[in-house]
């Protein structure tokens, strides 16, 4: 039977703030925290907003998934999987942007190496999240073979959200007036879409299989 442990509300409070922290780093690097705050009525800053508002909606989302669950027991999982892949996707974006703040380097050979760097970043943090949280897989019997299938997952993974962050922002260039970091991040975002589909379909059917067998 599913239950919402207390390990549960921490795991989810704890990635709330992940991704508030690094979204936060999104929003100074597009030049986008002094706009937001002048627009949204609040004497807060956005970062406090961020900080305490994210977490709370993360919990409250995977509490109602919990609660469908017992109609869908495979629903509790899925929301745990897709806050980690929404965690993973704000430590891929927050790293990025961090570093894109720091050198004021946007594109170029530079950019690619970067946007390689925040992706493995995210990978290893996707790794344990979802092994000992969204699949609760405790055994270490077959864990050297199951993280080398995870990173060799991953690294396709990470060939193609490269590849084709590299392809948008370097080939194709900023579209529609857009800035260079706007189209930097526009990059990251489609990189993100199909990297994640392999990437799901990957750790689904090859990492995780014997746990998803379990779990039916």
């Amino acid at each position: 039977m599913v239950q919402f442990k207390k390990s549960d509300l921490i795991s989810i409070v704890v990635l709330g703030e992940i991704v508030a922290w690094f979204l936060y780093s999104v929003l100074r690097n597009l030049g986008l925290v002094h706009k937001i705050n002048e627009l949204v009525p609040t004497t807060l800053p956005i970062v406090f907003i961020l900080v305490l508002f994210t977490p709370v909606l993360a919990l409250v989302s995977l509490y109602v998934l919990y609660v469908l669950s017992k109609k869908l027991p495979i629903l509790f999982q899925v929301g745990k999987f897709v806050a980690v892949g929404v965690a993973n996707t704000a430590v891929d974006f927050g790293v990025l942007n961090l570093l894109i703040l720091v050198t004021s380097v946007a594109s170029g050979p530079l950019f690619s190496v970067f946007k390689g760097g925040s992706f493995i970043v995210a990978v290893i943090h996707s790794y344990f999240w979802n092994k000992f949280w969204t699949f609760r897989k405790k055994e270490t019997d077959f864990a050297s073979r199951e993280l080398l299938q995870f990173f060799v997952v991953s690294f396709i993974g990470l060939l193609i959200n490269v590849g084709i962050a590299t392809f948008v922002v370097n080939i194709i260039g900023p579209q529609f007036g857009a800035s260079q970091k706007i189209w930097a991040n526009m990059g990251a975002i489609s990189a993100t879409f199909f990297s994640m589909m392999w990437n799901f379909l990957g750790y689904k059917f090859i990492v995780f299989r014997k746990v998803e067998a379990d779990l039916r």
